[in-house]
Formats: C-alpha cells, structure tokens, sequence
C-alpha cells in the first residue's frame, strides 16, 4: 500500500479522497490555489503545498507544479480526481516519469478511449453497437454535409476531443448545418486545442445510461451496474440514480457485458465510466468512456457497498479486484441531486460567502462537500459545491428522502440550483420514471435555453 498521496484537485473531490485515505491509514497531500488557501481539503489532509494563483492554468493544470509539489512532500502516488488532468494522458505519463505511481489507467488508455472517433472505432471492432454516424473525424464542411445527408436529419455534431458537452452541436435540417458544423469546431478548438469533430445520428428522445467499470493489474474487469444519468441541461448532468428505471435485468446484463468486452479489449485498469444512449426501443449505443472516477460515483456506492475510491486506490497499488472490492450485493435505490452554486432560473454562476450551510441528515441521507458557513466561492472553478446522496429500500422511498433532504438544506448567501432540484423531483413524469435527456427542456419550456 502507498504511505503518502498526493491528491491534484479541489474541493469536494479532493476531501473525498482524503476521507478514504483516512480509512486506509495512508497520509495525504493537499494541492491549493491561492484561491483555496481555506478550504477543507487543506486542512483536513496532512500535509498540503500551494501550487499558484487561482486560475486553473496557473495550479491546477500546471504539471510541473504538481509533480514537484509530489516530489517534496515524499508522495508516492497521486490521485486526479475527476476534471482538470485526470484524462490528460501526458500528466499520467510525467507522473510515471517521475517514480510516482499514477492511482488511474495508463496514459495508453487514456489515450485510447480519450478520442471520441477513436473509441467508437475500438466499440465496433469489439461488436459494441454504436450510434450511426461518421467512420472518423470529418476533415470539412462538405465531407460533413455528404455524412449528413447519407445519415438523415436530425444529426449531432460532436468533438473529437471532447467532453462535458462543449464542442457539440445539433443540426436539424441541411439549412442549419454549415453553421452548426462551424460552431461545434470552434467551440472544439477553444476548449480542448482540437477542432477535430465527427457526426453521429441524432437519437430524438434517449436515456443517458452509463456502466460503472473496474479493472486491477491482473487481467480482471468486472461492471458495478449501471446509472441513469438523463436528467441534464446541455449535456450536463443535474441528476442521476441507480438503478435505472428504464433497464431490467435482461437488459442490465448485456449493457454491462458490452462495457466489460469493451474494457477487457485494452486491459483496462482502474475505475471507469462507460457510457450508452439507450432508444426508445430498447437498443443500446456507445457513446464514450471516462477514464476517471465521475461526480456521481455515490449512487453506484450506496446500492453496491463498494467504496469506490478505496478500490481505485487498492487496485493501484497491486491488490486483486476480489480484495479491493469484497463482495457485492445489489440492493435498494439511491438519488443524487448536484448542488451548483448558481440562479436556479438563469442558471447564472453565484460566486461569494456562504453565510449559512446546514446540511440535512437522518437515515439514508449522505453529503458529499467541502462547502461550510463562511466558506467563499471563487468564481473560477466548476459551479458545484455539494452532491446530496440519498438512499430507499425502492426508487419511491428513495424520492420521498430525497424531497425531505432538500427541504432540508439550507445554504444562505449565495444562490443555489435547490430549487431546481425540488422542482425537478416533483414532476409526475420524474416520480414515474419517463423522462430522457430533454427532460429539462420541456420542465422549463425553455428547449435548453
């Protein structure tokens, strides 16, 4: 087991993995910006460097501040977290470089599933169904309209390097395409220094469908079942439970044998996510992985009872899947509510002090977060700054405990998407399981707006 890690991230994340070092009886270093000089994850790991100034850029996304930020403190490992360079398969590489085991895949890996064009080739060489679209990134405008036309409107315009929903575009008719396809590159090109894109057939009416993936250093890949993750806002997702209402056994099995197939092909080490759009009809498409740990690895671990970043770290380190993950045994259901620090109505960033955070408890009911009164917001990072977790013995239970926590949070002093979040969980459409990835649109009447 390692004796010291290092964690390059903030916030929430960056406590969670202190909380399961903790458990481990392995030491942690916290990394901060300027800007994080007072958050938990620093005072509460046992040893902490700062690493800049509060852009990203100038911290957290700075390699050689965080490599040496290992090297000093006598780290022996580092965990990513999720966001900023937990994808990025060069930081793994120098992290490797430098001695220091990489608590994640390997920089292959990454590599491998991190270009979208590139991943769904690997699906269908494996026989994983994927979505109609493009045999690989589409070099102009012209080639894009041929594609388009041979697929049939609506089609979706995404990029290659991409994720988190930027670089994506949909275009619903010829006339709307040349823009689309101009917009999706430069928003590509902005966001991960690539305006490489393919298109794919547009799915009119999808559930998001994601299997929680693991693999250790022997050869062992298994899947922990799957989570819905439908209810988002321009591609980004407000809320998810496990299991989904949608998907039965049958269907369970082989969502999951396909993911399994698909890891097992590259030898796939570490946690990770892969991803599905489920039709109406019940088929099933591949639309990409996460080489990482994702925000809503809770629900997966309150109906699986596998701590998952204890079982990334004890695979890391050369456990076999069995010890890292014990046994599992699937039972009730969970509901996670991502709490953004934002208008719930414009959906506007609210940056500040909170002046009030009283977080609901009792049975069933955990919080993830690094948020306290008096805590300040910086205006820099991602907008969320708690996930409310909640578990029923069935997905009714689960809502009704879900509904009290919310109306039992309180955070002051800043807005907060809550409102949202109770809006959302009482809609008849959500309660009866009939939703799908415009949920939101026709909740707010506002087609994503």
């Amino acid at each position: 087991m390692f004796k010291k890690v290092l964690i390059a991230n903030r916030g929430e994340i960056a406590l969670r993995v202190i909380r399961a070092c903790k458990e481990l009886g392995v030491e942690t270093v916290a990394v901060y910006s300027e800007a994080d000089r007072e958050s938990l994850h620093v005072r509460f790991a046992d040893d902490d460097v700062c690493i800049g100034r509060a852009p990203s850029r100038d911290s957290y996304l700075n390699i050689p501040r965080l490599i040496a930020a290992a090297e000093i403190t006598g780290a022996d490992a580092i965990h990513p977290g999720y966001g900023f360079l937990a994808e990025n398969p060069e930081f793994a590489e120098k992290v490797s470089a430098s001695n220091i085991a990489f608590i994640g895949p390997t920089p292959d890996q990454i590599r491998q599933m991190g270009d979208k064009a590139a991943a769904r080739k690997l699906a269908q060489a494996q026989g994983v169904p994927t979505v109609p679209g493009s045999p690989g990134p589409v070099e102009s405008l012209e080639e894009g309209q041929k594609v388009a036309e041979d697929l049939g409107f609506p089609v979706i315009i995404k990029a290659a390097a991409g994720g988190g929903g930027k670089g994506m575009r949909v275009a619903n008719d010829a006339d709307q395409f040349a823009q689309s396809f101009t917009l999706a590159k430069q928003e590509a090109l902005a966001a991960f220094n690539s305006d490489e894109v393919y298109i794919e057939k547009y799915l009119a009416r999808p559930r998001h469908i994601e299997i929680q993936i693991m693999g250790d250093t022997h050869g062992k890949v298994m899947h922990l079942c799957e989570r819905d993750c439908s209810v988002q806002r321009r591609h980004q997702k407000l809320v998810e439970e496990a299991p989904s209402p949608a998907v039965d056994q049958t269907l369970r099995e082989d969502i999951g044998d396909a993911a399994v197939k698909l890891a097992e092909s590259i030898g796939y080490v570490g946690a990770g996510t892969i991803e599905f759009l489920l039709d109406t009809d019940g088929s099933f498409y591949f639309m990409e992985m996460n080489t990482r740990i994702q925000v809503e690895h809770p629900v997966t671990e309150l109906v699986t009872g596998v701590d998952l970043i204890k079982a990334q770290i004890r695979i890391a380190a050369g456990e076999r899947m069995e010890d890292a993950t014990g046994g599992i045994i699937a039972s009730g259901h969970a509901i996670e509510c991502r709490i953004n620090a934002e208008d719930p109505v414009t959906f506007v960033p609210s940056a500040g002090r909170i002046t009030t955070f009283q977080a609901p408890g009792g049975t069933g009911v955990r919080v993830d977060s690094a948020a306290y009164a008096d805590a300040v917001i910086p205006p820099y990072y991602d907008s969320m700054i708690a996930k409310l977790i909640v578990k029923g013995r069935d997905r009714t239970e689960a809502i009704g405990r879900m509904k009290r926590a919310l109306e039992m949070f309180v955070i002051e002093g800043i807005k907060t998407s809550i409102p949202l979040h109770r809006r959302i969980l009482a809609d008849p459409d959500f309660a009866a399981g009939k939703f799908d990835t415009h949920f939101i649109e026709r909740l707010l009447g506002t087609n994503g707006k």
